[in-house]
């Protein structure tokens, strides 16, 4: 979970993907239409992918795929993106953060 720390840490939003993952590119495609700054680690695509991923259910991400963080706080995975964005909720997130500016 440290390392997991370290990679959210300064980032106003991190997506945890895979690239073959259909959810993780639609919840990208859903933060980026804000215009937001986004930080993407495939997990596929990384030497300690695996690692990470296991850590990433261990915090209570279920699927382990897409998960986001926004203001180094883990929001969760596509389901809760798209409650926020649902309730119009998303942009404010996003400002606080300071990945919007809008």
């Amino acid at each position: 979970m440290e390392s997991i720390r370290s990679l959210v840490a300064d980032k106003p939003v991190v997506v945890f993907s895979k690239s073959s993952c259909c959810m993780s590119h639609s919840i990208q495609t859903l933060i980026s239409g804000f215009g937001a700054k986004m930080t993407v680690y495939e997990l596929d695509q990384l030497s300690n992918g695996q690692e990470i991923e296991k850590a990433l259910v261990q915090m209570g991400c279920k699927p382990s795929v897409p998960a986001v963080f926004i203001g180094q706080q883990l929001i969760g995975g596509a389901n809760q993106v798209m409650t926020l964005q649902v309730k119009n909720q998303l942009a404010a997130l996003l400002r606080r953060a300071g990945a919007i500016w809008v």
